[in-house]
């Protein structure tokens, strides 16, 4: 929803803002960056102008333009709107114009910031309020409709922020993702499985700014073509959230490893398979200089999962593994995917069920663990993760 005319949209960040100034401009720039790159992918017209704590989108394609600045890492919100010159007459008229193009009932108010020196303007934010709702007011009786004004809830809002040289007028802050821009942070390495989970652990990591490199365990005869796809399929859905990025889709075969693990060992040999698969995704971050690993797992979801069998997992590897769904429950992690888009390729049982124990361990030691796995575990591993190939992916 915007006003008749609207040509720019505000682009709002957050944590940008508490950044040294060195840092902050960087920041700034590199969100201008993707947020351009956001606008190519989408064949959305518009220039982006960068000013301090704020990004403006001039377009003609306001409802496009803001849909995809919503979709921005480090966005926080986006608001369509038209500009006008930052005089009361002109924001009054700007005020009824929206009234009469927008309102369809129920109660209004009018919210107003004035930014800039004491003397940029010969009246306060108050004024605005004041005067643009007597303007609303009058809009809203020539609709035929009996204006009723809220200041605490109402049902129609319109705001208004007037700067130095020009006044923005307009109806809505379409929520963002927040975070920071992708690419301010190092690359890390995310193990996704086609599953729920992983998905959303990736994006998150993508959230604080970190560019992620998939990679896909094919778990052969455990697994198949279907649970590739799907695993496929999720991460070209995250790679609309980074058009700026090249986003290779890894596969590690490990089809022979799971066969020799099921048929080598028993309830431990899920968290052996665990631990090759942080062992696998560590020797891709060598290669690719990330500096990290994120998955899917949360707390006491599954048998591998939980907190005594995390730590013997961990040990396999010696960068940290991100885990942002840790204490969250599968129907807050549902909720992300469906939010994000990952959920409809990502609702068949992932291939790793089949290959765990009717019985597994829950309270796994490291000691056991080490003991019963294969001893050239690790190797096979890194072994597996040098001869991986790249899966193309559509966009």
């Amino acid at each position: 929803m915007h006003p008749p005319d609207a040509d720019v949209v505000l682009v709002r960040h957050g944590d940008l803002g508490v950044k040294s100034e060195q840092v902050r401009r960087r920041m700034e720039a590199r969100l201008a960056e993707n947020l351009r790159a956001m606008l190519s992918a989408r064949e959305v017209g518009g220039d982006v102008e960068v000013r301090r704590n704020r990004l403006f989108v001039h377009t003609d394609a306001p409802e496009a333009a803001t849909a995809a600045a919503a979709d921005t890492f480090g966005v926080v919100a986006a608001s369509p709107a038209v500009t006008v010159d930052p005089t009361l007459d002109a924001i009054e008229d700007a005020l009824a114009a929206a009234t009469e193009a927008n309102f369809d009932g129920g109660s209004f108010a009018v919210d107003a910031r004035r930014a800039g020196p004491a003397d940029a303007h010969p009246f306060a934010s108050t004024d605005i309020e004041s005067d643009g709702g007597a303007a609303v007011w009058n809009a809203v009786e020539s609709l035929g409709y009996g204006p009723v004004v809220d200041l605490e809830d109402p049902d129609f809002t319109l705001y208004v922020e007037c700067r130095a040289d020009e006044a923005y007028v307009f109806l809505e802050r379409r929520d963002g993702p927040g975070g920071l821009p992708l690419g301010t942070q190092r690359p890390v390495v995310a193990l996704v499985s086609g599953g729920i989970d992983s998905p959303v652990a990736a994006w998150k990591l993508m959230r604080r700014g970190c560019p992620v490199i998939p990679v896909y365990v094919d778990l052969g005869d455990y697994g198949g073509p279907d649970h590739r796809a799907r695993a496929r399929a999720t991460v070209e859905r995250l790679s609309d959230y980074a058009p700026g990025e090249e986003m290779a889709f890894y596969v590690v075969d490990a089809g022979d490893v799971v066969a020799d693990l099921a048929d080598a060992m028993s309830e431990l040999r899920m968290l052996s398979l665990r631990r090759f698969m942080l062992a696998a995704a560590e020797a891709v971050a060598e290669d690719e200089n990330a500096v990290g690993i994120v998955t899917g797992e949360a707390i006491g979801q599954k048998s591998s999962q939980t907190a005594a069998n995390v730590a013997v997992t961990d040990a396999a590897a010696t960068l940290p593994v991100h885990r942002p769904n840790l204490t969250l429950d599968k129907a807050e992690i549902t909720e992300a995917a469906r939010a994000i888009g990952t959920f409809r390729d990502s609702t068949v049982d992932t291939g790793c069920n089949r290959v765990a124990p009717e019985l597994p361990e829950t309270n796994a030691s490291l000691e056991t663990l080490r003991a019963a796995e294969p001893g050239d575990l690790f190797e096979r591993a890194r072994a597996c993760a040098a001869e991986r190939s790249v899966v193309p992916t559509e966009r």
